[in-house]
């Protein structure tokens, strides 16, 4: 009987040591693999997000409230892209006679890096894709419409008010990060995608064209498409010189602007104005004030 326990603690011994060098060895494989590796990309939560309750604040001033309500009551532009700029008006309550909303916490906004575009950034979650925006949108629809108010990082910290725009899209599709997973948007052609660890699923079908009908691709093939479309268009490229677009950013939104969206120049609630078409983003951004 001493020598069955005995031989049952020697066994328990080796269990043990087992244990312990499969915890080392497990330890020294993600060590080498990486963090990018290791863990699944996912979109930033609240408590991840620098600043974030200055982006709350923010979507519950009153500044940002009334500006969507200027927004809500001036007219959608008819003029399509290349329309007039319509200033939306200044009064006392412009909130007044509006049914009652409110703005839902922000969310995030990912987009492709142009790094990963150029091919100098690896295809890892962490290099490929970026926190551009903020993004909210109203708790019910207002005189038929739906908005989205669109939150840009503050230099130096914290979060401002950068435009207002007819529809949900972007609220919608960022809603749409599960647990572990990633929403990004490639802007350029309106496609909303999610990442799962290194693959690629489209989630409108802007994005499923992108991808050329795949169900899903790798990461790396995913570069390989968007370096073919873009990296001879990058902001200095002899295609952005020649005028043919504004090169390629992070930070462009003409080609996903919805048909009204509402422009903030030099952050005065006096300079709000409400561009017919995104033909108007873009010249406005050229002359450096978008």
């Amino acid at each position: 009987m001493r020598d069955t326990e005995m031989s049952s603690k020697r066994m328990g011994s080796r269990f043990s040591r087992l244990s312990i060098v499969i915890a080392l060895s497990a330890s020294a494989l993600l060590s080498v693999v990486g963090p990018a590796h290791a863990a699944p990309a996912k979109d930033p939560l609240p408590a991840d997000i620098p600043d974030y309750q200055a982006a709350l604040d923010a979507v519950k001033s009153t500044d940002v409230r009334n500006a969507v309500c200027r927004f809500l009551s001036t007219p959608v532009p008819t003029g399509g892209a290349g329309g007039p700029v319509q200033t939306i008006p200044e009064t006392a309550e412009p909130c007044q006679g509006l049914p009652v909303f409110t703005i839902k916490d922000p969310l995030a906004r990912n987009e492709i890096t142009p790094g990963f575009v150029q091919g100098t950034a690896k295809p890892l979650p962490t290099e490929a894709v970026k926190l551009t925006q903020l993004v909210s949108s109203l708790s019910t629809t207002v005189n038929g419409r739906n908005v989205t108010v669109m939150l840009a990082p503050t230099q130096g910290g914290g979060w401002h008010l950068a435009a207002i725009r007819d529809g949900d899209i972007d609220a919608t599709y960022a809603g749409k990060a599960t647990l572990g997973t990633l929403v990004f948007t490639e802007p350029q052609i309106r496609g909303w995608y999610q990442l799962k660890l290194t693959t690629v699923e489209p989630l409108n079908d802007e994005a499923r064209q992108g991808l050329g009908g795949q169900a899903s691709v790798s990461l790396s093939d995913y570069q390989k498409l968007v370096k073919a479309r873009y990296a001879d268009k990058l902001p200095g490229s002899e295609y952005d010189t020649n005028g043919y677009s504004s090169g390629y950013s992070s930070q462009r939104k003409a080609d996903d602007a919805s048909p009204s969206t509402l422009l903030l120049a030099g952050g005065s609630s006096a300079a709000l104005a409400l561009a017919g078409g995104a033909a108007v983003l873009r010249r406005r951004r050229r002359a450096g004030t978008c």
